[in-house]
């Protein structure tokens, strides 16, 4: 019976996810890394189950009174991109040994869940598309909760396949240059959407 709110759910939460941004470029190169996947992937997609179960709960009105919530996330996400986005194009001009995936070298567990968090939270459309498009969406199911279990979903299997299916990648970053690579495209990105954002 509410088979259909599931599927409307799943498949608007994988359309709002699947597209290549910074938190989707992070995941890819923790799996790349094969570094804490399991708590990277954790993390994106319970930080979204909990944006989605605010957005069907109606926080979205929320957002909708007080748009100053999002511009503090906008002002944040611009500065966060920056940085990171520097950092990474400073790292695709070293050529080290360590850049292969055999001798990576591991950050802490905390970085990673940081970072994360960075590209999670401070992301002013993740609360666009959470708390207001899926809100405004699950207001046409039959049943809101079986359509927040869809979107959610959505969540844990996409992220987890992608960390997980990156290392069908490694022979490709055997490399050094191909992380040198891999280093600079991903600053481009962030700088791309550092200024994306800070025009919207």
């Amino acid at each position: 019976m509410y088979a259909p709110d599931f599927l409307s759910g799943f498949l608007l939460g994988l359309s709002l996810i699947i597209a290549i941004g910074s938190q989707n470029a992070f995941v890819l190169k923790q799996g790349l890394k094969r570094e804490h996947i399991f708590f990277v992937c954790l993390f994106c997609a319970l930080s979204d189950a909990i944006l989605i179960s605010a957005g069907v709960g109606g926080f979205g009105a929320v957002t909708a009174r007080y748009p100053h919530i999002v511009d503090v996330a906008k002002f944040a996400g611009v500065v966060f991109l920056l940085g990171y986005g520097l950092q990474s194009l400073y790292a695709s001009v070293r050529l080290s040994q360590s850049l292969t995936v055999e001798g990576q070298v591991v950050s802490s567990l905390k970085k990673a869940l940081l970072l994360c968090f960075g590209f999670t939270w401070l992301n002013p459309h993740v609360y666009l598309d959470t708390l207001v498009l899926v809100g405004m969406v699950s207001t046409g199911a039959n049943s809101k909760v079986v359509f927040a279990a869809g979107a959610v979903s959505a969540s844990f299997f996409f992220f987890f396949a992608l960390g997980y299916g990156a290392r069908l990648l490694k022979p490709l970053f055997a490399k050094p240059k191909a992380w040198n690579t891999l280093d600079a495209l991903v600053g481009i990105l962030m700088l791309y959407l550092a200024w994306h954002l800070y025009q919207s």
